[in-house]
Formats: C-alpha cells, structure tokens, sequence
C-alpha cells in the first residue's frame, strides 16, 4: 500500500533525523581497485579542527578538509580506510554465494591480526596483512566472513548456526519505518487519538528474545509518538500502541492498540532547546569559563591514531560496535623513562537496558545497545565548547552502511586535556619542628570522549589518563526518559504508587524504573602477557586474650585465582576485597609483583530472576568482575550475534568452562550498573549522572611515579585578571 503524504514527509523527516541516524556523507567514488581518488571527496569537520602531524604539538586548523580516501595504515590496529572497505565491496561481490545478489552488510571492520604479531612489530615494520572480518545476512543466514585484503580473496566463509542476528542496519530500521506507518490500522488509531498523521513518529525498539515463537525470523517493534507542538517526542507517547514487524519479509505481524483510552500527554515544557527558551532561570547566571593553554596542548596524536601524553602512550580508534576502543596502552617508568605495557585492548563491550514493566506493550524493552544497534554507529557529531574544550582534538569514524561503502562519522571523538583545580599531590608541615613546607601539584588529566545517543538516551564514556598511571573510566547517562502514558495528572488521583511501573514525572506521565549496565573487556597487560588475578581480603582478626587493648583488627589476605571459577566477583561492602592483575615475572626492588587494581565506584547489581529471559541474554550481569583468558573470539559479552538471541553465547557461557588463568594471558570483564528510579528533575531531559570505575597502580611503580612533577608559578601563565565586581 502506498503510504499516504503526510505520513510519507514524516518517515523522511524521521530517517533523516531519525535517533538511529548515522551522519554520513554519501561518496560517488571509484572502487578501490582503481587505485583513484577525487578531489571532491572532501569531508568538512567542525569549525574549529585540531590537527596533530608526526612528531608535531596540535595546530588548530579552521575549516581544515580532510580527505579520508586519502588515508593510509600505518599500525597493526589502525581501522580498515575507506579505500581497503571499497576493496573489500569489490572482493565480495565476485564471492559465491554473493554474487549476482550482494548481501547486507550489518559489520565490516578491521580482523585484527593474530595479537603475538602485534605485540612484536614495532614502527617502521612492514604491516601484517590487513585483513576485513564481515558479517553479513543473505537469505535469513549470518555469515561470518575474512577477507585478506592482500590476497584479494574470502578466505573463510562461516554461517552462525547458533541464536541470534546482527546488529541492526539504518536499512532494517527504514524498512520497519516503512512497513509500520504503511499499515492501516496505524492511520485509524493515530485519528482516533485525535492526531493527524502528520504529528506521528515511530521509533524502533528490540524485540529482545522471548521463547521459540519468535525464533526463526527477524523481528522488531515499533512505538509511535506525538510530535506536534514539541521535538521531545519521547514525552508524547501513543501508550498501548505497538506493531511488530517481519523485518524481511516485510510485513506487520501483529498490532497492539489497548491504551486508546489513556491521554497523549502534553506538549507543554517539553521543547529543551536552548533557542526555543522563552524565559531565562530566576537566578543568576554563570559567567563563561575555559581553560587556556597559551603553549598549546601537551599532547600529540600521529598518524591519526597514537596518542602521546605526558608518559602514556595508546592507540586510540572509532568502532561502529563498540564506540572507543584503546590499545596498545603503554606507560614510561617513572625512574628508566621505558614505556612498559599497562593494557593491549579496552572497550565497552556491552550496555543492557532492562525496563521493570510487565505489560504487554513493554516487557520486550531489555535492550542490548552495543549488540543490537552500534555505539559507534549512534555516536553523534561531538558539540565543541560544550561537549569538548577548547584545544581538542576530534576523531572522525570511517563506517560501514549495509550496501558495502564507507562513510563518515564526523568528530565523534574528542581528545582533551582536562584540570579542574584539582590536587595530584600536596603536604605542608606546621613549622613547629624547623620546617614551613607547603608543596602540591596540580592534577592534569587527558581524556578521550564519545558520546552515543542511542535514541532517547545519551551515553558519554570517557577514558581518563592520569600521569601517576591512573586510568579513570567513567559513563554519564542523559537524555530523556522512556515514559509511560496514564490518566493520572497528581499521585493523589493514582490507586496506588507502589501498583505503578514508575514515579509520576509530569502530568500523564510516567518514568518506568529501569537499569543501565555497561560491561568492560579489559585485556590487561602489565609488564607482558604472563599475567595473574588475585583477590586480597580484608578480614577481620580478633585479638588473643591479654595481646592488646584492641578487640579486632583487618588484614589483608591474598588469594591467586587459578580457575574462572575463583574470580567471579560479586561486589559486597561487608566483605571487602582489592582486586589485582599483577604479573608475576616482573619484581620491584623490595620483591612485589608490579600489577594494577581495579577500583570499583558506585555499583549496581543486576536483581532480574536468573532464568527471565532477558537476564539469560545478560548473564554477563549475573557478576561485577570475571576473568577469563585471552581469546580473540570472545570479545562481545552478549555474543557475537546479540540481536535476538537466546544468551547461549555469552561470557556467562564461556567462564562456565572454568578454565586455566592463573600466570596466564587473561581478559579482565567489569560491570558497571546504575539502578534509575525517575523522579520530576529528569523531565523533560535528564541532568548527567554518571559512575566509574579506576584502573590503579599497585607495585608497577617503585615510588610515587609523579614525585618529580615541577609546581605551577605565576610566570607560566598569562596574566589574567578578573573584572572589578562589587
């Protein structure tokens, strides 16, 4: 059925500003075999543009263009260019079974090479061959594809034969869109709500995985909103209302209209664009603020990708899947000025959503983003001045859509260097015993940053890099809410609060409870790959009758985990416990083993029943920290093929083999949880809450690394002044 004008110029205006769109530029470009490029493959970034050359401090460049068909490998880990995903298009199109009809391609990324080859190249080596791992769905099967880019060949072609699907493609979304406002039923409702069709967007929820009567094919929600009067849709939901629908074969398989009698909420304070403010704050106003530099950022970023700060060194890059992705993270020793390794790969692997309402039309809303959609690929244009500091330098991620060809996520990350007045050490002495000392240094941090706004919500990660080998890891949600429709305005006219799915948040609107869990893969290095996971307890110890004063005291007991079983960690306050990966072969002067720690922030466990299903997905949830040894093919908490499936690829699934790690190459996995009850403040957009965790130091050091640190006089800033104020 053709779908009717005003709902047509809505779906348009949806997918160009759709919560799933992807920013890419489209590129009439020759195939990569060609060897060609054009000159008006430009791509223009922010107005402000930071550009590091080799060797060089950060210029900033205005309206500098880059031209990304231009790009060149020039490390083991560097992400696939736009001229080798061109090339890989071209080899798959000549592949059986792909050839006359080209799959959709829902992942073309970089197939790292083997990590002992990355470990042993150093620069100025020839690369290891570059290598494309594709996954692809022709025909309703998933293959799993190496393309050897050297070669020009596929030289492996598997088909998933366990549960699940892809991530998601803008393709799947758009036909869904399509297939949904297409439908009559819709067209009846939205009137019968007193809506035009034109005041109606849909968004795209998972349908997540609920027993085998939705096995066997592709499926996905889709809710509808109303528009008018407000961008913040979200705040408007058609509650009650739902399709579910083929993605493949196109067509809608079932229809949900129960909430017809339950009120579009209003418009009213929902716009919270700052042009759209028709009235300023009843207080007083913040004056602006920012950091000068007047030497120029400290850091530099060569070839793109490796970042040099201070005594650290990583190689940082954009993944469709995972977002941010740091590797290669070294760190100079404080005393020999020898870059020792800290971490080979970290990224957030998964981040499962789970809403705590029953009801027909939201029990499915336990999403997978990172499996299911991309952080990468959700990750918007960063703002700079307010999503990233003056002297930054931005990122761009070069993509993949479902027809092959690259394209462009401009300034998705932004590299900064950071100093809020905080201390990174001090100590006086009163000058009663001959010494007046007042020494500190101030604390300055760099730190990478992306944003993924994942439809209503908005993930910031940062990974922060301290100069005594700090590493602090932190994820900020904000946003909007994902509101329920009710009759009630007051709590007064609600039967009863505690019956309800969330607090009432506004006049006919609810803000269902929810948790937000975001799991880590750490591959730790420290010092080499040898390494081992031991949890120190502190116990309490009574004294022996007539030894002290004292009734009790703590001591710290250490035990080496050997298997997976023994480092499956559950977070408890009465039981506390430091967590290390030291690395054995590798002894101070005084005979420690040089390690790391993680350091837990505010936590939360995941409380679903074990066996609901989407908790089976989730399994990874079941603990805070696991181990596991290194391998390449686990590395996505919630499976390869997260969209859909059954959970029997998780690292639940993996640690339960409970093998070796003890003195081993071993991955470090840690989950980090938000338990969010709304309340009014989060309406109509969130304020940013956030949690962390650390990656410290134990024994890697032989002394405080930062000692040395010169202070910060006078003479080594510009003279600022602040105006006269009464």
């Amino acid at each position: 059925m053709e779908t009717p004008p005003p709902l047509r110029l809505t779906f348009i205006l949806f997918i160009i500003i759709s919560l799933f769109s992807c920013s890419w530029y489209s590129f009439n470009l020759p195939p990569a075999l060609s060897g060609e490029s054009q000159a008006t493959a430009w791509l223009y970034s922010s107005k402000s543009r930071v550009r590091a050359r080799p060797g060089s401090v950060l210029e900033i460049q205005n309206h500098e263009p880059r031209n990304h068909m231009e790009d060149v490998p020039h490390h083991p880990l560097d992400p696939l260019t736009m001229q080798e995903i061109y090339k890989v298009r071209t080899i798959l199109s000549t592949h059986p079974p792909f050839s006359p009809s080209f799959p959709a391609i829902h992942s073309l990324s970089l197939d790292e090479p083997r990590k002992d080859l990355v470990l042993n190249w150093k620069e100025g080596d020839p690369l290891p061959p570059r290598k494309a791992l594709v996954i692809a769905l022709l025909n309703g099967q998933s293959h799993v594809l190496s393309v050897d880019l050297d070669l020009g060949l596929v030289t492996s072609n598997k088909i998933n034969r366990g549960s699940g699907y892809p991530m998601l493609t803008m393709n799947d979304i758009s036909v869904a869109l399509e297939v949904a406002l297409s439908y009559k039923e819709l067209n009846k409702s939205t009137v019968k709500r007193g809506l035009s069709p034109s005041d109606v967007t849909c968004v795209t929820p998972s349908a997540g995985w609920f027993g085998p009567d939705e096995e066997g094919r592709r499926v996905i929600k889709v809710q509808c909103f109303s528009n008018q009067g407000t961008p913040n849709f979200y705040m408007r939901p058609l509650e009650g209302l739902t399709m579910t629908v083929d993605i493949d074969k196109r067509e809608v398989v079932k229809f949900t209209d129960s909430g017809r009698e339950i009120p579009v909420p209003k418009a009213t304070n929902t716009d919270y664009r700052f042009k759209n403010e028709k009235e300023p704050l009843k207080i007083k106003a913040i004056n602006p603020i920012s950091i000068e530099q007047p030497l120029g950022p400290s850091f530099t970023v060569e070839d793109r990708h490796i970042v040099k700060w201070a005594n650290w060194e990583f190689h940082l890059k954009a993944d469709q899947r995972a977002g941010i992705v740091i590797s290669r993270a070294m760190l100079s020793d404080a005393e020999t000025g020898v870059p020792r390794s800290v971490m080979y790969k970290g990224f957030s692997s998964e981040l499962f959503v789970p809403y705590m309402d029953p009801d027909e039309n939201w029990y499915f809303k336990s999403y997978m983003d990172a499996g299911e959609f991309g952080l990468g690929a959700t990750a918007m244009s960063l703002v700079p001045l307010n999503d990233c500091p003056r002297n930054s330098y931005y990122m761009d991620g070069i993509f993949v859509s479902s027809d092959g060809k690259p394209f462009v996520q401009p300034n998705m990350i932004c590299v900064f260097e950071r100093y809020a007045g905080d201390i990174s050490w001090r100590h006086s002495e009163v000058p009663v015993n001959g010494f007046d000392i007042r020494e500190a240094r101030p604390k300055v941090t760099l730190v990478a940053r992306m944003a993924a706004s994942v439809g209503n919500y908005d993930y910031i990660f940062d990974w922060e890099f301290q100069t005594d080998g700090l590493v602090h890891v932190t994820v900020a949600l904000s946003g909007m809410l994902m509101v329920k429709g009710t009759p009630h305005q007051t709590v007064d006219q609600m039967p009863s609060q505690e019956a309800a799915s969330g607090p009432l948040v506004s006049e006919n609107v609810i803000g269902v409870v929810h948790d937000h869990f975001i799991t880590f893969h750490l591959d730790m290095d420290i010092d080499d790959t040898n390494n081992t996971f031991v949890k120190v307890d502190l116990v309490k110890e009574a004294t022996l009758p007539g030894q002290s004063p004292r009734k009790s005291y703590l001591k710290a007991k250490r035990n080496i985990a050997k298997t997976e079983d023994d480092a499956r960690i559950k977070l408890k306050l009465y039981e506390p416990s430091e967590f290390h990966v030291i690395n054995p072969s590798r002894r101070s002067r005084l005979g420690n083993p040089a390690g790391y720690k993680i350091v837990p922030g505010g936590n939360a466990a995941s409380l679903l029943d074990h066996l609901d299903p989407p908790q089976l997905r989730s399994a990874f949830t079941n603990n805070q920290i696991w181990v596991t040894p290194y391998n390449r093919n686990e590395q996505w908490a919630g499976g390869l093929f997260t969209y859909q499936s059954r959970g029997d690829d998780t690292l639940a699934v993996w640690s339960a083999r409970n093998r070796a790690i003890e003195n081993k190459d071993i991955v470090l996995w840690y989950t980090l949880g938000f338990h969010h009850i709304p309340c009014q403040e989060d309406f109509p957009v969130m304020p940013t809450v956030s949690s962390s965790f650390q990656l410290k130091p134990v024994n890697f050091f032989e002394s405080n690394p930062i000692l040395k640190a010169a202070p910060v006089f006078e003479s080594d800033l510009p003279v600022c002044r602040p105006a006269s104020s009464s």
